[in-house]
């Protein structure tokens, strides 16, 4: 089918300080794989209630929230999925026919990773920083049955508080402390930052980790990734965690769940921009 948007598609957006390419390319090529009369369009907002009343009033199917409106945008819902009120945070909307529901894909794309990968609750590990998406990997990590972990950041408020809520402990900094799971999530090592070539951990933390997660998707293989694999060391990444979390998003908004081999051709179309 042509994919030019008539008055019977169904529309769906992301909400966003700074909108990105990859969703819009990642929903997008889904649609037209699968036929679906559907677009995705990036949006931005200055105005985030009458943003929501928008989608609200005008049919939006489905909403993709990004920084800095996923916790702001709780208040504005009819009806908060556990997965967002485990975190106080929602990076996704559903409307169906008015009525919101808010759920936060981010913290399903983690749980359903460790399971994945088989990861044992008993490891111990170190999760460096403190915004929100440091509260949906800590959170999922708790729930997932993870006790032993230590939140590194230097923000002592947002640290400690995290840390409290999730039942762990809080340093500014690991020291010579080597656990045996890594997790970066902080820009550190992000494409076009101001870190993109620092190691988000110290290289004899990262030579004795058993496993390294770094949920910095751009690049993919970023030098916290490419260094545990020089080294043999099992890792899961931002890409993985990205790509999945707009998999649930999709099959939020549409009740159709692609095949792997669909998902896998939609992430390298839209890692392609």
């Amino acid at each position: 089918m042509s994919h030019s948007p008539s008055r019977d598609t169904v529309l769906c957006i992301s909400l966003a300080g700074r909108p990105g390419t990859f969703g819009v390319r990642f929903h997008n090529h889904l649609y037209r794989q699968l036929g679906l009369d559907y677009y995705y369009k990036a949006m931005t907002t200055q105005d985030l209630p009458a943003a929501v009343a928008g989608i609200r009033a005008l049919g939006i199917r489905g909403c993709g929230v990004s920084m800095p409106y996923k916790e702001a945008c709780l208040a504005l819902v009819d009806e908060v999925d556990p997965s967002a009120a485990a975190i106080a945070s929602s990076n996704t909307l559903v409307n169906t026919d008015g009525h919101l529901k808010a759920y936060n894909t981010d913290y399903l794309a983690v749980r359903q990773l460790l399971a994945r990968h088989q990861v044992d609750p008993s490891t111990a590990f170190a999760l460096r920083g403190s915004g929100g998406m440091a509260k949906a990997v800590a959170s999922a990590l708790r729930d997932a049955g993870f006790r032993d972990g230590t939140i590194v950041a230097r923000n002592e408020q947002a640290g400690r508080q995290l840390a409290d809520v999730c039942g762990y402990r809080w340093l500014p900094e690991l020291g010579d402390r080597c656990p045996p799971m890594l997790v970066n999530v902080t820009p550190i090592g992000m494409a076009g930052g101001p870190d993109a070539e620092r190691l988000a951990f110290a290289e004899a933390a990262i030579e004795a980790a058993q496993r390294v997660f770094d949920v910095v998707a751009m690049p993919a293989r970023t030098p916290l990734i490419r260094a545990a694999e020089a080294l043999g060391t099992p890792v899961i990444t931002g890409l993985d965690v990205i790509a999945l979390q707009a998999l649930e998003q999709f099959v939020l908004y549409t009740g159709v769940r692609p095949t792997p081999e669909q998902m896998q051709a939609a992430v390298a179309f839209a890692r392609e921009s």
